[in-house]
């Protein structure tokens, strides 16, 4: 099938994370055997900072095509070429909620399906003030696709909400299992933590910092490396200078697939004191990788965390989570990392991404039909 997807997220120059997830998704179901096109849905500034109408992304043809969020002429601008270049699609998939705008009045021809991943959704208070009042009307367009799929049952609940008896499944992340799974550190008279992802409010790395002071009162020689970056490094670094943890938290940017996975494999534990996600990707990739978690509670991550190798945690406080990093590493001490790896499994790997996404593809023609 020629498969056209369209997103707002994916990887520019300047930000060569965003969106690498879509990129991943995209590869699977090309991997099937479809012929698949990314529409890029920009920013125009980030457009006209020289970026190509065409191009190629992890060997997908990708068109771009300016387009702000917040201005209804570029959307239906946007909406314009969208549906010209679905013409020529057998099925259409929209990645992203802020994909559907261009959609809002026509839809496609084609049979019509929708990806979410979207946090706001599940954490709408941390959103601007102004999509906060929109979004109760902006909601109702994941009622148009013919399937929706969500990245774990927590998000595909406020999709079912809208969509009623319209299908919304469930397709996860793809967070493949490291062939071979890191072995466990030997030496554990030091605690090595690491936490993965975005130096943001949300996933509070101020907690964890927090934490570690606490693991340091209880006698614990612990230290911390953040993985990631934001707004938040320099708040972190003073934390850790208020608190004389400054040679014991370590902050090393972004890093590619190798370095995170070479940074778990130092690691006793991974720690992620977020206030809400939808996948929670990098507790995924921990726990593939062997490693126990200890996270915040509020998501799709505990539809995955067997309680035998993580725990999830309700209340936000340094006291809570060093209980739990305890208790944690106290019942995961005689396990492996293969062991810890195997409570996932193949749950995330390309394969079943691929297929969960074909059967909404077959379930889309058959309801256009």
């Amino acid at each position: 099938m020629r498969i056209l997807a369209v997103t707002t997220w994916l990887p520019t120059p300047g930000s060569p994370s965003t969106g690498a997830f879509v990129v991943r998704d995209a590869q699977a179901i090309a991997g099937l055997g479809h012929d698949v096109h990314l529409v890029h849905l920009v920013p125009p500034a980030q457009y006209a900072e020289g970026l190509a109408e065409r191009d190629t992304i992890g060997g997908l043809a990708v068109t771009r095509v300016p387009m702000g969020t917040a201005d209804p002429v570029q959307i239906a601008r946007a909406g314009r070429v969208v549906r010209g270049l679905a013409e020529h699609a057998d099925l259409v998939h929209t990645m992203a909620f802020s994909s559907l705008l261009p959609l809002a009045v026509r839809r496609p021809r084609a049979p019509w399906v929708h990806t979410e991943h979207w946090s706001g959704l599940t954490a709408p208070q941390t959103l601007p003030v102004s999509w906060q009042k929109a979004l109760p009307v902006l909601k109702r367009l994941l009622a148009r696709p013919d399937v929706a799929t969500a990245v774990c049952d927590y998000l595909a609940a406020p999709i079912r909400a809208v969509r009623g008896a319209k299908l919304t499944t469930v397709v996860p992340c793809i967070v493949p299992v490291p062939d071979p799974v890191p072995p466990r550190p030997a030496d554990d008279r030091r605690l090595r933590l690491v936490s993965i992802g975005g130096l943001i409010e949300r996933k509070d790395p101020l907690l964890a910092v927090d934490t570690l002071a606490e693991l340091l009162v209880r006698g614990h020689d612990a230290r911390l490396t953040f993985v990631g970056q934001g707004p938040l490094e320099d708040e972190i670094r003073e934390r850790a200078r208020i608190l004389d943890l400054t040679d014991r938290v370590r902050l090393t940017g972004s890093l590619d697939r190798d370095g995170v996975l070479d940074q778990l494999g130092r690691a006793h534990l991974f720690l992620g004191p977020t206030r809400g996600d939808n996948f929670f990707v990098s507790c995924a990739e921990a726990l593939v990788a062997g490693r126990p978690v200890v996270v915040g509670s509020t998501g799709g991550q505990g539809e995955y965390i067997d309680p035998a190798v993580g725990q999830t945690v309700p209340t936000q406080s340094a006291t809570a989570y060093a209980d739990a990093v305890e208790s944690v590493l106290e019942r995961t001490r005689g396990l492996t990392a293969q062991q810890i790896s195997d409570t996932v499994g193949q749950r995330f790997s390309v394969a079943a991404v691929a297929a969960g996404y074909q059967d909404a593809y077959d379930r889309a023609g058959r309801g256009r039909r």
